[in-house]
């Protein structure tokens, strides 16, 4: 089973690998990989895209879009690639903007995309999909804070005198996803959490909380000073100047302390 696994591992490596040269080679004179969501809307909604002059959607977006408007994003989730890579398969060969899953305020400003009929291959065509749907959760994830398992953090917090700040979140949760892709991906944000945390995520749906905690709210997050004590929760979404400010509080809250 292990070897098994590990060959699933490797080929879903090389169909993201040889994804991403294809989307490179047929996509990204229109599509830029990656734009914070932040920065999106602040082009789309203040700006009219006058600011950023997008030619088609970011990749992220469109990653993103896709997983929550194409099939059952509820059910098995190679069921629903299957289903994302079809309907992304269709509309590069029959390109509608009527059929597209991007937003009324964001479509509005690009023209319809030229057909790759003819241009590119199924085969090609599945590879892009893989990379596509990967796209948006692997931008997350690089951008993010490394998160350790809490018996880890609480080593490394006692070691480097530093607050864990464990974030409580669900698979389903779409404002926990929502702080992750617009909130928790922000350079100020991952450069304060680098600095004074050791970050810690739990998924409440598979994995009981330490030191016996307990909520139902996701996300929420609880701060943790080194000797293992809570002395902060914060339950909710919040915009990142917000979010910035609550870190500030945990920082000093920890320095009186001493």
């Amino acid at each position: 089973m292990k070897i098994l696994g590990l060959m699933l591992v490797m080929t879903l490596s090389i169909c993201a690998s040889e994804g991403k040269i294809l989307f490179e080679k047929y996509c990204t004179s229109c599509h830029i990989p990656f734009i914070s969501m932040s920065k999106l809307k602040e082009n789309f909604l203040d700006y009219n895209n006058t600011l950023l002059k997008l030619k088609a959607p970011t990749l992220n977006q469109l990653s993103y879009r896709l997983k929550q408007q194409v099939g059952d994003r509820h059910g098995d989730e190679d069921l629903h690639r299957m289903e994302v890579t079809a309907f992304m398969s269709d509309y590069v060969m029959y390109p509608d903007k009527d059929k597209s899953v991007c937003l009324d305020d964001v479509i509005q400003h690009f023209k319809t995309m030229p057909s790759l009929k003819g241009k590119i291959s199924e085969d090609e065509l599945e590879q892009v999909g893989e990379y596509l749907y990967d796209f948006d959760s692997n931008i997350v994830k690089s951008k993010s804070v490394k998160y350790e398992g809490f018996d880890q953090a609480l080593k490394e917090a006692k070691k480097e005198h530093k607050v864990i700040m464990l974030e409580v979140m669900s698979k389903e949760c779409h404002f926990c996803r929502k702080m992750d892709r617009e909130v928790l991906i922000e350079k100020d944000v991952v450069e304060a959490l680098k600095k004074d945390f050791v970050s810690v995520k739990i998924d409440i749906s598979t994995t009981k909380l330490p030191l016996g905690l307990t909520t139902t709210l996701t996300p929420s997050f609880i701060f943790i000073d080194e000797h293992a004590k809570v002395f902060m929760k914060m339950p909710g979404a919040w915009k990142k100047d917000d979010f910035l400010q609550i870190l500030k509080e945990a920082t000093a809250h920890t320095k009186e302390k001493k």
